[in-house]
């Protein structure tokens, strides 16, 4: 026998990332490049005007299509996830919103530019959005769900007002075909990546979810997307909580989509305040979007999203009713106070509804989710037109932030009213699960 004083060593196996983040990462950049489409509608309409003498209703048309297909497919596309799987769907998206907008380049007609910004784009972008996020966290996460639907909604923000900079400065310089050319080859540009490395769910890769105690096999799909899709609403809309999360999410479209996106920019010009700056502080809202959003996330995962809710909106109603005391013709101190605080709570508001979703619907959660969504740009589409109608009717908008404010104060009881299941008061890892 030999004898030998030299010391035993184990090489401890290398620690590898977990799959569940590579397809987080594919999955933000593909969100992020869906959300470059969202907002460049608006710097056509002049342009468009210009070249072709439409009228502004002709052209919003195509706005207004395109923000109604959005919601609405969210939730079928994430019935078609389930039934074909995300890569499958996430890529087709992608190639139908570059297609509309590069035959939007082609057009000479107000019903093409209806077919492919309003069909195309709104289709495309719409099913790589809110349901997307939530199939990914539910499938790939059981730890960390709510930082990582904090993190796809801040995408899908980012991708809004990221690229609207630069997309103005394409579009003023190089004209609004170039504009359409931009996101499209953006989202081509990702198109190889999700093909490469979007996963559709855990078992394919042969691990767990990540934060999982046990291997999930991948679930059989199921024939009869549509069809699921309309009987899970109809199943939902028999419960209090759906209401309630459609109410407080249709609060929440009108009061961002609907009318800071929408009149923030001719708000401030009624005030002597230059276009270019109003729509330079509505692109630093977006930059706080992202912060908000998964600052939201972190704290979802550790408080009750309920309370979370409240807070969200009692704040933004207070911001948006001293917004008419900040409008003036430059750019001020409170001003920009109001933009920060606004930004950071413009779009938390996701990942504590897309928490009560899944406590709430389970399985079905991402197709809820996508209802609620659709109740988001419901509520976008009545407030745009109603603020619109209250500018002409009394010469000012201070009564739209007012009411827009009140309602968000209303948004906040409903959210406290929500009840939690019953195993979420009595399980302790209820967090752990949203």
């Amino acid at each position: 026998m030999v004898l030998t004083d030299a010391p035993v060593t184990h090489t401890a196996p290398a620690r590898r990332v977990h799959p569940a983040w590579k397809v987080a990462g594919v999955a933000t950049l593909a969100i992020v490049a869906a959300g470059a489409f969202t907002t460049l509608a608006g710097l056509f309409v002049d342009p468009l005007r210009q070249e072709f003498g439409w009228r502004r209703g002709s052209i919003g048309l195509a706005s207004a299509v395109s923000m109604v297909l959005y919601g609405l497919v969210a939730p079928f596309a994430a019935a078609l996830m389930d039934r074909f799987g995300m890569r499958r769907i996430v890529c087709g998206a992608l190639v139908a919103a570059a297609t509309g907008a590069l035959l939007s380049t082609l057009m000479t007609a107000p019903w093409m530019y209806v077919l492919t910004w309003g069909v195309l784009v709104g289709l495309g972008s719409g099913a790589v959005a809110g349901t997307f996020a939530a199939t990914v966290t539910a499938r790939w996460f059981v730890a960390r769900r709510g930082l990582v639907s904090g993190v796809l909604t801040a995408a899908g923000v980012f991708g809004q007002f990221a690229f609207l900079p630069l997309l103005s400065w394409v579009v003023d310089g190089h004209g609004w075909r170039t504009g359409a050319v931009v996101p499209a080859l953006t989202a081509l540009a990702v198109l190889p990546l999700a093909l490469l490395l979007l996963r559709d769910h855990p078992a394919d890769a042969g691990v767990r979810a990540y934060g999982a105690r046990e291997f999930t096999a991948r679930p059989k799909a199921t024939a009869g997307a549509s069809a699921r899709t309309v009987r899970t609403l109809a199943s939902a809309a028999r419960t209090a909580p759906f209401w309630l999360l459609a109410g407080t999410f249709a609060v929440c479209g009108a009061s961002t989509n609907g009318v800071m996106w929408t009149h923030f920019t001719p708000a401030a010009h009624d005030h002597g305040m230059p276009a270019t700056a109003a729509s330079s502080l509505l692109a630093l809202i977006g930059v706080f979007n992202v912060a908000g959003t998964v600052c939201s996330g972190w704290l979802t995962d550790r408080f009750d999203p309920r309370r979370l809710l409240a807070l969200y909106y009692a704040l933004r109603g207070v911001t948006l009713l001293s917004l008419p005391m900040l409008m003036s013709a430059s750019v001020s101190a409170p001003m920009v106070a109001f933009v920060v605080l606004f930004g950071l709570l413009d779009v938390a508001t996701v990942p504590p509804t897309l928490a009560l979703c899944r406590e709430f619907y389970g399985e079905d959660s991402a197709i809820v989710f996508g209802w609620v969504s659709a109740a988001h740009q419901l509520g976008a589409g009545l407030a745009a037109f109603a603020g619109g109608a209250a500018r002409d009717a009394f010469g000012s908008y201070d009564m739209v932030w007012v009411a827009i404010g009140a309602l968000c104060g209303a948004g906040a009881l409903l959210a406290l009213v929500i009840t939690r299941p019953a195993r979420c008061a009595s399980d302790p890892e209820c967090l752990q699960l949203r």
